[in-house]
């Protein structure tokens, strides 16, 4: 039915005949002419019909936008006046011979010369997807799952599936978990990842193992979340973690270099207790340069109790952010960004404007000045470097608020000033994340999941001060984005059993969940480590977009629903029964 496609003709076509197939862009009768511009996913061309090619004018007078059409036609070059340089094939168009109207379509629920609402635009995902933008973006997920698929089986990696009806096993979010018919009252969980399989691959002696995988989350979403996410997942035998990272950095870097030719070169290695510190995340955006600097030992003993007070808790942190030009920042806007830190628990946002540098404190303006004396003033200029119409933006709290709120907000000022380079790339490795973490309760938490290998401590070392360990992994961040992230894993059973009981698991509930595995790690596991990309990610970024949603074909909503099929939905009674599966529906609250 077709020779060619629409988006590859130009100018080394002039004189052939060619069969097109695709859609009616659009359409426009100019004195006698017709014109239309033909679509498909390789682009557009124009087509002209001409009342002197004899029995074309009346098929061509019922088209309409989106009919579906097959034609004939002579390719030939446009004039010199008449080249659209806006169009890839702007210099060719098509005389058309032949042409036969395959399907008809109604009027179009989606204008595609407008922004329509994303609610819409998921409801007629099917149309939307024909948008060039759209397809340009699935076409560029394509290239790059091919990508990975050429460079991993080019590094001696085999393409493995894992199961997905599996066991439910803890490891962050909420599991989907689907009722088994057979054993009437049990239920399988949907992966979360497919990380205890891998590693019992590499206990099989696969050595390097990768699959292009879909996992499943229920956790609340955002707009780089989804319920369902692909992953890009491999693992290794017998490599370090600096070998792991150095050969997916060089996966990364040859992916960016082939699909947007650009040279990431090489990722500085960051350490976490130097990211919190110094951009309040774990996944700081380096393409801003603002940086946090602590002050606690310069206000420790000041009378204003907002700054002494996080000075002299061990939890707590007192930093600040100097924000280039900042200084013509108005009430309004101050007031704007003290809100935007309160989302994150912080009381209020403490600013110094610096009008004048050279005048030292006579040029300073705040209303924190009347309770700091002198000498701290001094001391703030010089360690923040601040110069003339700067603002110093204060952060005292506990040292997660401040961390969370201070890293947001310097995410946000970093945008609304234009002081974040957004067109240039910042990736980097983030190392040496605490093994565990406490929650307000005191109770300890895996920092990644517990099959993460402490580095350089015995099991009875880890147990002894579990608080202090480091783990070996790492995260890859690219632009504020952890597009990755992997660790050595746990390749021996005492110190397995030791992470489990540091995490309130005891000796039942570890044969209960974990049985398989402590039994495999008995028969001569190797060394292993491994790392999980995020493909939605890491294609929302090539494309140059902040929602993974334009890069899912068929994605879900923020409530976890799909706008184009009405799922999720309600079971019919008999499958329920058959299953075994009482629905309870949820009391409504009596009112007060």
């Amino acid at each position: 039915m077709r020779s060619i496609y629409c988006g590859q003709l130009n100018k080394t076509h002039v004189d052939q005949e060619v069969e097109l197939c695709g859609w009616i862009n659009k359409r426009r009768d100019l004195g006698g002419l017709i014109f239309v511009d033909l679509r498909d996913r390789e682009g557009l061309v124009q087509v002209v019909f001409d009342p002197e090619v004899e029995g074309l004018m009346e098929t061509a007078n019922k088209l309409r936008q989106e009919f579906c059409v097959q034609l004939k036609g002579i390719v030939r070059a446009r004039p010199d006046s008449q080249v659209n340089k806006d169009m890839a094939t702007g210099e060719v168009e098509i005389l058309g011979t032949g042409l036969t109207i395959i399907n008809r379509s109604e009027p179009m629920p989606l204008d595609f010369n407008q922004v329509n609402s994303e609610e819409r635009r998921l409801k007629y995902r099917y149309l939307d997807l024909r948008r060039l933008e759209m397809s340009d973006r699935i076409k560029l997920r394509a290239k790059a799952s091919s990508f990975v698929r050429r460079f991993l089986d080019e590094n001696g990696f085999l393409d493995i599936e894992t199961p997905v009806l599996t066991k439910a096993t803890p490891e962050g979010a909420r599991d989907y978990l689907v009722p088994s018919r057979v054993h009437k009252g049990s239920f399988y969980a949907l992966p979360q990842s497919p990380q205890l399989f891998k590693q019992l691959l590499m206990m099989s002696g696969f050595d390097r193992y990768y699959q292009i995988v879909k996992c499943f989350r229920d956790e609340d979403l955002r707009a780089d979340r989804q319920p369902e996410f692909t992953q890009i997942d491999l693992e290794t035998s017998f490599m370090s973690s600096d070998q792991v990272r150095g050969m997916t950095e060089k996966m990364i870097r040859e992916m960016w270099q082939s699909l947007l030719n650009v040279d990431l070169g090489d990722f500085p290695i960051m350490p976490y207790s130097e990211a919190m510190s110094l951009y309040g995340s774990d996944k700081p955006d380096l393409r801003n340069p603002m940086k946090l600097i602590d002050v606690a030992d310069l206000v420790k003993d000041v009378e204003f109790k907002v700054f002494s007070g996080p000075a002299n808790d061990e939890k707590g942190r007192v930093a600040v952010l100097t924000v280039p030009g900042g200084a013509s920042l108005s009430r309004k806007q101050l007031d704007d960004y003290t809100k935007f830190i309160g989302i994150y628990g912080a009381k209020g946002l403490a600013w110094m404007k610096v009008n004048d540098r050279d005048a030292g404190v006579e040029g300073v303006q705040s209303p924190i000045a009347k309770f700091l004396n002198e000498d701290v003033i001094t001391q703030l200029l010089e360690r923040t470097n601040a110069q003339t119409g700067d603002i110093i933006l204060f952060g005292a709290d506990k040292r997660n608020t401040v961390n969370e709120a201070m890293g947001a907000l310097r995410l946000k000022i970093g945008i609304d000033l234009e002081i974040t380079n957004l067109d240039s790339w910042a990736p980097l490795w983030v190392v040496d994340f605490p093994m565990f973490e406490e929650d307000d309760e005191g109770t300890l938490h895996a920092v990644h999941h517990p099959f993460t290998a402490p580095k350089d401590i015995s099991a009875s070392e880890l147990e002894a001060n579990p608080a202090a360990a480091i783990s070996d992994a790492y995260d890859m961040v690219l632009n504020g984005y952890e597009v990755g992230g992997g660790s050595v894993r746990i390749h021996n059973a005492d110190m397995q059993e030791a992470a489990f009981r540091i995490l309130g698991i005891d000796a039942q509930e570890q044969q209960d969940k974990f049985g398989f595995l402590l039994d495999a790690l008995k028969y001569g596991t190797p060394p292993h480590a491994g790392l999980a990309f995020g493909l939605d990610r890491l294609v929302m970024l090539l494309c140059g977009t902040d929602n993974i949603r334009d890069v899912i074909a068929f994605p879900k909503t923020t409530q976890a629903s799909c706008l184009l099929t009405d799922a999720p939905s309600k079971a019919n009674a008999d499958s329920l029964t058959e299953l075994a599966i009482n629905v309870v529906e949820k009391a409504e609250k009596p009112a007060e």
